[in-house]
């Protein structure tokens, strides 16, 4: 039998609620709630997306591996490539013609907060906390992350005490932001709007440090080849899932959107082309992160595992006289 096999979801009007969870670690307990406007409209993704035909996808374009823009300007990246098996994923089960038109926003708050408010449907690539499930609905993972610090200093090491003093920036409204307060009152953070803006920062040696997602910082450094610089410390602050965020109390859109998350790992797992091609050149052991295939697969595999038991297909064979 196929692994995952297509089937038509019900798809319900009525909406679930859904419990919101309590206290996170002392880290992320600290960071300031999301002021948030709630969904003002009653009409539901897929609603929506089978009235209009689309879904709106917003994400920063500064962010490999999650998204980018391309030599020709178009978004690319393992968020995107999330995107377009959901994209697809959308059709089959609606029947009908959908896309996912992709709308710029500035970083990780902006996407937050837009999802939250209704007027846009889903985001990919989005780290979990607590305060942000409060006002959005997460997926299943596509990944894992952390907190570190991206320096071309050799007197920063990543430890509290090494930033005492230091200039270092953050993005508004992310969750380094919120962490270096926690981990040194007494550094000097500078505050940006954007990634971009922080980077550049960094690269004009005008701060001594970043503070951010660990794989994104790590797919910047290696996009703009800053072999002198490193990520510290050598173990993230913190560690957190990464996932998609859709509108609260679209139940049926969630399902699909883990449906295809999962069919993606499966995929991969199996090793199917089309699979590897859309996680290995962000995530893979030749891609922007350099994670090894192992790790990749352990990961899914695991993933999977916790949401219902599957069989691995092997490759089919090829035709013809060996």
């Amino acid at each position: 039998m196929p692994l995952l096999p297509r089937r038509r979801l019900r798809l319900p009007n009525s909406c679930r609620p859904l419990a919101k969870l309590g206290a996170w670690a002392p880290l992320l307990a600290a960071a300031t709630a999301l002021a948030l406007p709630l969904a003002a409209s009653a009409e539901t993704v897929l609603e929506r997306a089978t009235r209009s035909g689309e879904i709106v996808m917003v994400g920063p374009t500064d962010s490999p591996p999650l998204t980018s823009l391309d030599a020709k300007g178009q978004p690319v990246g393992y968020a995107i490539e999330v995107g377009k098996r959901i994209e697809a994923e959308l059709a089959a089960q609606l029947g009908t013609k959908v896309r996912i038109r992709f709308q710029p926003v500035a970083n990780t708050a902006e996407m937050v907060k837009a999802v939250a408010s209704g007027g846009v449907d889903l985001a990919c690539g989005v780290p979990f906390t607590w305060e942000r499930e409060m006002v959005v609905d997460y997926s299943m993972p596509i990944g894992l992350s952390g907190l570190r610090l991206l320096t071309s200093s050799g007197a920063i090491d990543g430890t509290p005490a090494s930033l005492l003093g230091r200039r270092v920036a953050t993005v508004q409204g992310s969750l380094g932001a919120t962490a270096l307060k926690v981990l040194q009152p007494a550094a000097k953070e500078v505050s940006f709007p954007s990634l971009e803006a922080a980077f550049k920062a960094v690269q004009q040696g005008k701060v001594e440090g970043l503070i951010g997602d660990s794989n994104v910082l790590a797919g910047l450094r290696r996009s703009a080849n800053l072999s002198a610089s490193r990520l510290v410390p050598e173990e993230p602050y913190v560690i957190y899932g990464v996932g998609c965020i859709v509108p609260e109390n679209n139940s049926s859109f969630t399902n699909i959107v883990n449906l295809s998350i999962a069919r993606l790992m499966a995929g991969y797992l199996e090793a199917r082309p089309d699979a590897v091609a859309s996680v290995d050149p962000w995530v893979g052991p030749n891609g922007v992160l350099g994670v090894p295939a192992e790790r990749v697969r352990a990961f899914f595999q695991a993933l999977l595992l916790s949401r219902e038991g599957f069989r691995i297909q092997p490759p089919a064979a090829a035709v013809g006289t060996p």
